[in-house]
Order: C-alpha cells, then sequence, then structure tokens
C-alpha cells in the first residue's frame, strides 16, 4: 500500500506520542493534590491590605500538564473561581501555562523557568493594568518552602522601571 501524505503525517503524530515526562513534568507533580490558601493583597497604593480565603485542588493531565482550580472568596464577598493550567516546552525548554478567573476576561499566557535551587518557579505574563488603560507585565512566582507549603507571589512591572508586589498566596496542603 503507497502511503500518502496524511499518513505520513499521523506516523509524525504517533512518534511525537510517545514522549516521557521529563524531569520538568515531575517537578509539576509537587503540585498535585489539595490545598488552602490565604491571600493577602493591595491593589491600590497606600491602602491596607486584604484577605481573602480559598481551596485549590490541582491534578496531573498525563503526566506533562497539571490543572490547577481554585474556589475562594472575592473581596466583595461573592465566590470566584479560577483555573491555571502548567506544563513544560522540551522545545523552549520553558515552561507555559494559562490563567483564567471567572472575574476577568483576559486570558493569560505564562513562559517561564525555574531558579537555579529548583524551588522557584517565575512565570512570565501580560495583561490589563490596574486601570485597564494599557497592558503590563507580570510575574507569578511560585515557591516551595517545604512539600506540603508553597507561596506565590504576583507582581507588576510599574511605570517607573520597579518591580511592585501587590499580593501573597500561601498554600498549605490538606492533610
Amino acid at each position: 500500500m503507497k502511503a500518502t501524505s496524511s499518513d505520513s503525517s499521523w506516523l509524525s503524530q504517533e512518534k511525537f506520542m510517545q514522549i516521557e515526562p521529563q524531569k520538568e513534568h515531575h517537578w509539576l507533580n509537587q503540585l498535585q493534590g489539595k490545598w488552602d490558601s490565604e491571600t493577602e493583597y493591595s491593589m491600590e497604593p497606600n491602602q491596607p491590605p486584604s484577605k481573602i480565603r480559598g481551596t485549590e485542588v490541582v491534578r496531573s493531565l498525563g503526566g506533562f500538564w497539571i490543572v490547577m482550580e481554585g474556589d475562594g472568596e472575592m473581596p466583595d464577598g461573592s465566590a470566584g473561581k479560577t483555573i491555571m493550567s502548567l506544563g513544560y516546552n522540551p522545545q523552549s525548554q520553558r515552561y507555559v501555562g494559562t490563567f483564567i478567573g471567572s472575574m476577568m476576561t483576559h486570558l493569560w499566557l505564562y513562559n517561564g523557568c525555574l531558579d537555579a535551587s529548583g524551588k522557584v518557579l517565575t512565570l512570565e505574563t501580560e495583561g490589563p493594568n490596574f486601570n485597564q488603560s494599557a497592558m503590563a507585565k507580570y510575574k507569578d512566582i511560585i515557591e516551595f518552602i517545604s512539600a506540603d507549603h508553597r507561596i506565590m507571589t504576583s507582581q507588576i512591572l510599574g511605570d517607573d522601571g520597579n518591580w511592585l508586589q501587590f499580593m501573597t498566596s500561601h498554600y498549605q496542603r490538606q492533610k
């Protein structure tokens, strides 16, 4: 039987499907589980920080991706939901992912890397600035303090060229 161009495409996909998770994918596995969170944030300078609580369930998707589904309070007392996906792209040698929330219309696209210690994942992204008038650069930084405690901080690049941390979330693994 003669192979067609669509047959060779299938063979390429079949070869692609045989990739095994790499150490970077395994790093993501430590995020799996059920977590309680407490977030402190300040969206306006010179304002006292506010606190909200939530939960997060993190699961693996085929050993290559993790999906993080969060539920929590919103500042106005309503419930908010978030979904973050993270994976590792061996071709670019970068962690990649997305973030969406029930309280926003922007799809956040992540691109990041681990630090030399292997404990801190810095994810770069771009999105609307606080007053929604322009786009700004952001960093979400995930740091493992222990196997059952991680911190995520969020920063925005200010007009002055300095990074401003506006949110810190502590996650404790549920026992």
